[in-house]
């Protein structure tokens, strides 16, 4: 499959999201060229945003359809360290560097003890982000405060930011360079067609970067 052919499948299954086509493709080229240019995705979320942040970061950081061997170049890397490096050569599998802003328990529980909760994943983000990365903000409702401080952290350290909404993109619609947003209002109904779209990205990118090493 080419990286065209799951979207175009995304889209066959979910009819809804046909008017998103030209937000989901420049989500999947923007996300191309930082990685590409050795950037890294952070993520972000509530609730179930944050479990659908987990979720991503499982898809690109292992393999999803394809295995993802590593190169002869990184198997020779990990050999030269003895029959452990070996056995990692043999195991590890390529993946694309991903940051859950919601991971890191008690950095997040001491900020917001002695900060700001609120604040939490803008504080990551603004350490974290780089020029060339890019954060993906999740919010079915695109008002969640601790979300959109963070889309304003990260663009402050020139990272980019899109935003994964419901309907209407709500606040975070003007603080990313990016809307990604579902034609849905009800948490559940808009984190059904998340979950088809970030399927689809994934394997989009693993499409894009890994398949010509299988």
């Amino acid at each position: 499959m080419n990286d065209m052919t799951y979207l175009n499948a995304t889209l066959f299954d979910h009819p809804a999201l046909r008017p998103a086509r030209q937000s989901l493709l420049q989500a999947y080229e923007m996300l191309v060229e930082s990685f590409a240019g050795g950037g890294k995705l952070l993520l972000c979320g509530n609730g179930g945003s944050a479990c659908d942040c987990e979720h991503i970061a499982g898809e690109l950081m292992k393999g999803f359809k394809l295995r993802r061997a590593l190169t002869p170049e990184e198997k020779a890397a990990l050999a030269a360290q003895g029959e452990d490096g070996k056995l990692l050569g043999d195991t590890l599998q390529r993946g694309l560097p991903v940051i859950v802003l919601s991971a890191l328990t008690g950095l997040s529980t001491a900020f917001a003890n002695d900060v700001d909760a609120a604040m939490v994943y803008a504080q990551q983000a603004f350490v974290y982000a780089k020029p060339g990365d890019v954060l993906l903000a999740l919010s079915t409702s695109g008002n969640a405060r601790n979300v959109r401080l963070a889309a304003v952290a990260a663009r402050a350290r020139g990272a980019r930011v899109i935003a994964l909404t419901g309907q209407g993109g709500g606040r975070l619609k003007a603080v990313c360079d990016l809307l990604v947003s579902m034609p849905e209002t009800e948490t559940y109904r808009v984190q059904e067609l998340h979950l088809a779209v970030y399927h689809c990205l994934c394997l989009m990118l693993e499409t894009h970067f890994f398949s010509e090493k299988e």
